[in-house]
């Protein structure tokens, strides 16, 4: 069997989803079953009742994932940040997860990531140039 290589900036979902679709099938492979993937929004609200920040993530294979984390600037310094990553948390606990996953750039929120209980589990230096990017992981019932 031969094969092309095709490099694109723009696949299509078709495309996306084969590559997924095998990928998933591979990992619950091993993993003895299917990850049982579940959205997760926290979501921010102004007084409109509009989404104006907040956290986007799933989890799978026994982890929460924050995918997304915003606070507009207006809202930051009042605990919102806060408020959200505990209710991450609350949820990932009722789902049973072993832990959080997430990652930020250094001009971003390290420290705040810090001071909520996650650990550093890596980083990759000049990412993008000049800054750092960092991996955290907070494992649930450590704090």
């Amino acid at each position: 069997m031969s094969a092309t290589l095709d490099i694109t900036e723009t696949p299509s979902a078709a495309d996306t989803k084969a590559v997924l679709d095998g990928l998933v099938a591979f990992n619950d492979a091993v993993m003895g079953g299917p990850a049982g993937k579940r959205p997760l929004a926290v979501l921010l609200r102004d007084e409109a009742g509009h989404a104006v920040g907040g956290a986007i993530g799933a989890s799978w294979y026994g982890w929460m994932y924050v995918e997304l984390f915003h606070i507009p600037q207006s809202f930051r310094g009042r605990g919102e940040g806060r408020r959200i990553m505990q209710a991450v948390e609350a949820e990932a606990r009722a789902r049973g997860l072993l832990g959080i996953r997430l990652d930020t750039f250094s001009f971003q929120a390290p420290g705040f990531y810090e001071r909520l209980g996650f650990t550093r589990i890596g980083t990759i230096e000049d990412h993008p140039p000049g800054h750092a990017r960092h991996w955290y992981v907070k494992r649930l019932g450590e704090g």
